[in-house]
């Protein structure tokens, strides 16, 4: 230890100094007092002269100075707290160094991770894509190989079967043997598809599996055969592991829990004109009759892309239901489970059980929700919107029943055939006659339009045309003793216009509404133009329907009973708290008889101020009594 200082000695300072680096940080003094809590508790002043010192070096070194002899003094009286300082700080810069070693580690470390499972997803799609090209390579190559015989033209093959795209045209499905699977579990975010077809090419058979959640295309396994026998008994096997059900006992399909369900779909043919050949003679399509205008409507009204773009927003998977060719049978089995969910509701049962309906109900009727979890159908609104929903799936198997007809019409007589869109024309068995834009009903119907349109939407008229649907006037004239006629508008969604053209307005078996079930028609256009939905282009199509009234029945109320107007009335108003100005009114003859046109702006109705609906809706409950009469084409 150095001496002790004599009481009389200098002051004057000492030659050695200990010097404090101006660029020392200050988290190293703390270090320091946080190191001398631990020293030895007997130097009671250690801690206070420490930090005096910390304190007068921290000062020192900001004005680049050294302490004095004094403080120095103090600091070098305690010798044995510099050395522990010094081995402290040496302890510091180690871990601090190995800290950064083990940090620059773990950055290098989570870097590679991120690389990894960025990889992670481009590997597993390289992983389908060679399970794909692997299928395609096996296929081409019995496809090089030479063909040993002949098919024999009477091989029960099924036509309306469509083989799977990463097939050529030559591949058929053989015989039956061909099924679209569908599941849906709500509960475990389950909504899958898988698909078993058997197919023949050549001397050589292959059974094609493809599946995955409905709306992507999913992975695929192409497994080849030499003979038929054991393709088959691997087909049937595969369908039996699938559903629980034997593939020759399938007309008598069971579902069952976690298994998929046969979806019964109808074949899909090419809806294009065929033009046959007789003795060589190739036959020609004779130019349009049409006019433009009605080329153009006739071209919307059966168009596939139409069709398509109005099951997509439906959210309906239209690879699982090609151009809506759903069976009548599988949409009849979609309305029985929305009616199952129905009743359901009615005895307030559990939300697990309407999910498990609501699965049930997917299963049916495949949906395309994405990854997203298909939602519970678990109010009695969605039931009426899906309800809707299979009505205008109905009514798209309608139009597409009708071109598969117009296919199979083989002319051999003569040397040329109707335009394609003549023959579709044909089809409606409607006659259409564009109306001039001077004419008097012209202008009485576009100021009926304006004035109970939407306000601050104004719709565009583009065309309208004079319907005469076939038959249509023998069934209304059953109604000639019922004076009261209105002309009143009803909106649709345009996938179903050209199925209304063939068969008018129907009243479903499982329609219905806030007024029961009846044809729904209204008095202002706003009302009605709410259920129009429209082509892509966002052309829409309304009907303008004489009804035959007779003696109204007014309510002010909901009521779903209503199948008929009550004894002694021909027809139900809800009246609504608005009314086109009945002094506005004017008149049109149709065929001899007084037809009212509303032609003022919607005005309150003071009595039915309370009402429960907000624009009057009229109800006939029997298709005859109501008859199209025009239809407009229009600007949304």
């Amino acid at each position: 230890m150095p001496p002790k200082r004599k009481a009389s000695s200098s002051t004057k300072a000492r030659g050695k100094k200990v010097k404090v680096e101006p660029e020392a940080p200050e988290d190293t003094f703390k270090s320091v007092k946080e190191a001398l809590k631990a020293a030895p508790k007997d130097k009671a002043k250690c801690k206070a002269k420490i930090d005096a010192t910390c304190e007068m070096s921290r000062d020192a070194a900001a004005e680049n100075e050294t302490p004095d002899a004094e403080n120095e003094d103090d600091l070098y009286s305690f010798p044995e707290i510099r050395t522990y300082t010094l081995s402290l700080l040496t302890k510091i810069h180690k871990l601090e160094t190995e800290l950064k070693y083990e940090r620059r580690c773990r950055i290098n470390a989570e870097k590679e991770v991120r690389q990894w499972k960025e990889m992670n997803i481009p590997m597993a799609q390289m992983k389908g894509t060679a399970n794909e090209l692997k299928s395609v390579l096996t296929y081409a190559k019995v496809r090089l190989e030479k063909p040993q015989y002949k098919t024999n033209v009477n091989t029960p093959y099924v036509e309306n079967h469509i083989v799977e795209d990463a097939f050529e045209n030559n591949s058929k499905i053989y015989e039956d043997y061909d099924c679209m699977l569908n599941q849906t579990n709500i509960g475990n975010n389950n909504n899958k598809f898988y698909i078993i077809q058997l197919i023949t090419s050549g001397k050589r058979f292959f059974n094609w599996n493809r599946w995955g959640r409905v709306g992507e295309v999913g992975q695929s396994k192409l497994t080849p055969f030499v003979g038929v026998s054991e393709a088959v008994k691997d087909f049937e096997k595969k369908f039996k592991d699938k559903t629980k059900n034997d593939w020759n006992k399938r007309d008598s399909f069971t579902p069952h829990p976690g298994k998929y369900t046969l979806i019964e779909v109808e074949g899909e043919e090419e809806a294009e004109v065929k033009i046959d050949t007789v003795d060589g003679v190739k036959k020609e399509a004779l130019p349009c009759t049409l006019d433009k205008p009605t080329q153009e409507l006739i071209n919307l009204i059966f168009s596939n892309d139409m069709f398509n773009n109005a099951m997509e927003t439906m959210n309906l998977d239209i690879k699982k239901m090609p151009l809506g060719k759903l069976s009548k049978a599988q949409i009849a089995k979609g309305f029985e489970a929305l009616e199952e969910l129905a009743e359901s509701m009615k005895k307030r049962t559990s939300k697990s059980k309407l999910e498990e309906l609501s699965s049930k109900f997917y299963t049916i009727i495949p949906h395309n929700f994405g990854r997203m979890r298909p939602p519970v159908i678990d109010t009695l609104e969605i039931i009426a919107a899906k309800k809707e929903m299979l009505l205008v799936l109905a009514d798209i198997e309608l139009v597409q029943s009708l071109q598969a007809e117009k296919d199979k019409v083989k002319v051999e007589e003569i040397e040329a055939v109707p335009h394609p869109l003549d023959q579709n024309y044909l089809l409606l068995k409607c006659n259409l006659s564009l109306m001039a834009k001077p004419s008097k009903t012209y202008k009485v119907i576009q100021k009926y339009l304006d004035e109970t349109g939407q306000s601050g939407r104004k719709l565009q008229l583009l065309n309208v045309w004079e319907v005469d649907r076939e038959k249509e006037d023998d069934r209304f004239q059953a109604h000639d003793n019922l004076d009261n006629r209105r002309l009143l508008w009803h909106g649709t969604n345009v996938a179903v216009v050209a199925a209304i053209l063939k068969s008018g307005l129907r009243i479903m078996p499982h329609s219905g509404g806030r007024v029961g079930k009846g044809i729904y028609l209204a008095s202002e256009n706003s009302k009605s133009a709410c259920y129009v939905r429209p082509s892509a282009n966002n052309t829409g199509i309304m009907f303008l329907t004489e009804a035959a009234l007779g003696n109204e029945f007014s309510i002010a109320k909901d009521d779903s009973s209503l199948e008929a107007a009550p004894e002694g009335y021909d027809s139900v108003v809800a009246r609504g708290m608005t009314e086109p100005d009945p002094s506005k009114d004017t008149e049109i003859i149709l065929d001899g008889r007084k037809v009212v046109v509303p032609q003022g702006k919607p005005i309150p109705q003071p009595k039915y101020k309370d009402s429960y609906f907000n624009q009057s809706e009229y109800l006939v409950y029997k298709e005859s009594q109501c008859r199209i009469r025009y239809l407009l084409e229009l600007k949304f």
